[in-house]
């Protein structure tokens, strides 16, 4: 059984459009503080999110410094890299599994 993910919490968002804003604007009125990871700026999901970083996928380092400073990461859109979710489960926990993301399955890696 997993813990769960309390108010106060920083939840983490791969992805800041949109879909990105609706659930950092969801997630804060709950009690949640939201970082949010794209290669733009000033994006919909930035604009109301407590942090946002604009780095490319492939930057790992910027990678690492995100997940270390949220709970949970999850994604607001189906081409996130699949191993941008493997970097950062290095860190923290991802939900949904990245293993979506690949069409691959646990059994398969």
């Amino acid at each position: 059984m997993t813990n769960p993910i309390l108010p106060g919490a920083t939840l983490g968002v791969l992805g800041s459009g949109q879909l990105g804003r609706m659930f950092a604007i969801a997630a804060r009125r709950l009690g949640y503080r939201v970082h949010v990871y794209s290669p733009d700026v000033n994006t919909p999901a930035g604009q109301v999110s407590d942090r946002e970083f604009s780095a490319a996928y492939d930057d790992l380092g910027q990678l690492a410094e995100f997940a270390r400073s949220v709970d949970v990461v999850t994604f607001e859109f189906e081409n996130v890299p699949a191993e941008v979710t493997d970097c950062i489960q290095k860190y923290c926990p991802v939900h949904p599994s990245g293993y979506v993301l690949s069409g691959r399955s646990k059994s398969n890696t």
